[in-house]
Formats: structure tokens, sequence, C-alpha cells
């Protein structure tokens, strides 16, 4: 009778299985049941907020069902990281730069979200970050700029909007023994506007941002950020080119869902992203309008992004002396 039960028990759990295993792609094919919202650490206005709107209006027509594009800046992006995570509900998604976040563990005693509730989905494209300067200035390279802060300690003002710019431009000010004012902001616009006007003297910020004011001659580019060179700023030397490589910053934007959303939603969504991103048409209009370079990619090609930039992250907090969040 024992071996009777266990092999009742063995099957009826077997057809148990068998019968759940099914559910996730089902539910991944139904998936969206309502609208779906893609919430932002930036404002209307940034690379980010153009990128958002356009692939939430282009996916909203595949799924069926309408995206809703919700900024939620300040806080160094910790109000949108909360209101995400809180959220936890698969139709509550992060349109967001990884570097939004990844400085916050060195920033914070206690971080005020779960860091394990923001599971990658998928990578939508990689931005073109430079550094600005006013026009008025008068500097027209980083070696330039590096010896007017040397010779004017405290004089010059940075704008700052994301921690891990900001994060990278105090390595880099300690690298150098520089003393650099940090003038924090909400709106990238707003900085922009207070570069040109020379309130401020110094500003890393996708070019985008930039490109309005470098266009009526107020703010002039003086290097990008990233790794290589970029088709979207031509002639614009890297800070590795300029003889700062401790100045360099590569970011990806990913869309990010809650902790427990099933393998097969997620696949799910990056291929519609993929489908999506295809077209030539939103690649040059994001080029264009936006300075980013589109680039899909799977959950494992936006994590290793992410591992590469926190071990980044890691030896910047060492050079300037903070410790991770306990």
């Amino acid at each position: 009778m024992r071996i009777i039960g266990r092999l009742l028990v063995g099957l009826t759990v077997s057809m148990f299985f068998a019968w759940v295993a099914p559910i996730a792609p089902a539910e991944a094919q139904s998936w969206p049941q309502r609208p779906v919202k893609f919430i932002l650490p930036l404002g209307p206005g940034s690379a980010l907020d153009t990128a958002a709107r356009l692939f939430a209006q282009h996916l909203g027509a595949i799924w069926g069902k309408p995206v809703v594009v919700e900024n939620r800046p300040g806080g160094d992006g910790v109000v949108a990281i909360s209101a995400f995570v809180g959220a936890h509900d698969d139709h509550v998604l992060m349109f967001s730069p990884v570097a939004a976040f990844m400085a916050h563990p060195y920033l914070y005693d206690k971080l005020p979200y779960d860091p394990h509730g923001l599971q990658p989905i998928t990578r939508v494209c990689s931005g073109i970050y430079a550094v600005g300067v006013p026009e008025a200035l008068k500097i027209n390279s980083m070696a330039e700029l590096v010896a007017m802060a040397r010779a004017q300690p405290g004089k010059l003002n940075s704008a700052s909007i994301t921690g891990m710019l900001n994060f990278t431009f105090r390595g880099f000010l300690k690298s150098e023994n520089l003393d650099v004012a940090d003038v924090p902001y909400r709106s990238v616009v707003e900085a922009a506007n207070d570069l040109a006007e020379g309130r401020v003297q110094i500003m890393l910020s996708a070019i985008a941002v930039l490109r309005p004011q470098v266009q009526n001659g107020r703010v002039k580019i003086i290097a990008l950020t990233n790794r290589q060179r970029s088709d979207l700023a031509p002639g614009i030397p890297t800070v590795t080119e300029a003889g700062f490589p401790e100045l360099t910053f590569d970011d990806v934007v990913g869309i990010f869902g809650p902790r427990d959303m099933p393998v097969e939603l997620r696949e799910r969504i990056t291929a519609d992203v993929r489908t999506v991103a295809a077209d030539p048409v939103i690649r040059e209009r994001l080029a264009a309008t936006a300075g980013l370079v589109v680039n899909p990619g799977s959950s494992a090609d936006i994590t290793a992004s992410m591992d590469e930039l926190r071990a980044r992250t890691a030896a910047i907090a060492k050079l300037i002396g903070l410790k991770p969040a306990q």
C-alpha cells in the first residue's frame, strides 16, 4: 500500500507540474491586460524622456494597450526607483539608465528601496555624454579647463544631475586634486540654460541636452566621456584622448521589471523592443534628437553592463573614500 501511495503522490505531483508549466508562457502572451507605465528618473526634455516616449508609442501599438510615461525626477533617482519598486506590478516598468542607481549604495547609509527589486529585462540604447562649458569662458580643451580650475580653486561651479555622472566627476576632481563647487539640478534643461548663461561653468550631460545651446553659440563641447568617439559629435575627442581617462563614463539605458517577473514575459518584452528598434526611422530620430545610439540587447547584455559599471563605481568610491551601505 505504501508503494501504491507513493506512486499516486508522484503521479499527482507530475500531473500538477505538467498542468502548471504552460501558465507562464500563456500569461506572457496575454500580457498586458491594462495600460503599461514607464517610470523615468529624469524629467521632460531629457534624452531619456525622448527615447521613452518614442518606444512607448510603438510598443503600445504592438501590445494593444497604451504605454504611459511618468517622469519622476529628483532625489538622485531615488524618487523614481522607490515608486517603481514599491508598485511591484508587472504593468509598471522602469525605463532608466543603469547609472541612475549605481552610486546609491555609496551615497546613502541605508538604501531607501530594495535594490533586488529591479529585474533587468532588456537593453534599449546607449547614451553619448559630453563635457560642456560656456562659450564665453573661452575654453577649448580639457587641458585648458583643468588649468583654469587649478588656478582658481573653488571659483568654478559644476552642474550635477544624475548620481553616477556626478560621482564620476567627483572621482576626476579627486584624482586631479581640483576644487570645483557642485550645484545640483533637478532639470537638465535648466542646468543647460544656466551653463549657457555662465552661472555654472562645467556640465557633464547627454549631448542632446547640450546641443541646442551649442547650436546657438552659447555652449561649447570640449570632450566626450565615452570610450570611443561618436559620429553624433564629429571631431570631438574623448576624455581619454584628452589625457584624462579617469573621467570616462559610458552608460546604457534599459527597461526593468519587478523581481519575480517570469522569464517568458521578459523575453517577450525584449523581442518587442527589438522589433521597434529595427525601424531605421526610429534609430535616426533618436540619434538626431536625443543623441542616443539604439542597440537593443538581452537581459544578460544589460546585466553585464551593470556589472561593469558597478566595478567602476566601486573603484571611484574607494578613490574618494566612500564605503557601501551595509
